[in-house]
């Protein structure tokens, strides 16, 4: 069997197992929940309800994506050490970097169906309550994808190096960060204090600018973005997620499991 079958069966595997966990019970709860702030919205908002059904499943598709990213990252080899099976797996022909690249692409599949199956419960309330076809619209669900998997790797990475519990609070402190540090540099205290200054560059320079990917406020309110800035962010998200994912597998290589 081929390094890269190894990788798709141990994708396989790792897909059914979380699907089977039914962690996609949540796109049942928050599709009633959509539903519900949809007819509220249809009902009683003069003026654009489609813009509300927008708003709401666009923040929904985020939060919703960020959490089963962390939820799922920590576990990333937890269950398997627990249970033993990692040390059944690695001990046969199957290459660590195969393991680890299994376990990912899985994970990232999950994730993916996740955010395309809100992404077409919130265009299918936005369409039904007069929305427009918007072309950034579709950008903005594929950055909620790349922030997603951005947010998968930084949680699965530090999972490598931590305890799961560390790792969730580092990641969400990344992410909150990472949303921040554009605003953060324009307030009067950041200006005032010489010191924070270079820190925040620092941040900005080397760990993942979430801010970049977040384009909800110019759907919602129609606002134009150059097709330059789209297409930077892509391969911003692309080239970080891929840096991230060979940083996961050279620490598991180099990973003691015993």
């Amino acid at each position: 069997m081929s390094d890269l079958s190894k990788i798709s069966t141990i994708a396989y595997y790792t897909f059914r197992e979380i699907i089977k966990s039914k962690i996609l019970v949540n796109v049942l709860i928050l599709g009633l929940l959509l539903l519900g702030v949809t007819y509220v919205a249809f009902s009683f908002t003069y003026g654009e309800p489609s813009r509300v059904a927008l708003d709401f499943g666009l923040g929904m598709l985020t939060l919703s994506s960020v959490g089963i990213a962390v939820f799922i990252g920590v576990g990333l080899l937890s269950k398997e050490i627990e249970n033993r099976t990692v040390y059944m797996i690695i001990s046969r022909p199957v290459p660590r970097f195969a393991f680890i690249s299994g376990k990912l692409l899985g994970l990232a599949g999950v994730l993916i169906l996740n955010i395309l199956l809100l992404a077409m419960l919130t265009l299918s309330m936005y369409f039904l309550t007069g929305g427009e076809l918007q072309p950034l619209v579709v950008w903005s669900i594929f950055f909620t994808v790349l922030e997603a998997l951005l947010v998968l790797l930084v949680v699965s990475v530090l999972s490598l190096l931590t305890s799961p519990t560390m790792s969730v609070l580092i990641s969400l402190m990344i992410y909150v960060a990472g949303h921040a540090v554009s605003e953060a540099k324009l307030t009067t205290f950041a200006k005032n204090a010489p010191g924070l200054t270079p820190v925040l560059d620092f941040y900005h320079f080397v760990l993942p600018g979430f801010y970049k990917l977040n384009v909800k406020e110019f759907v919602i309110y129609k606002s134009n973005l150059s097709l330059d800035y789209l297409l930077s962010t892509s391969l911003y998200g692309l080239c970080y997620s891929i840096f991230l994912f060979l940083v996961a597998i050279f620490i598991f290589n180099k990973k003691n499991l015993d």
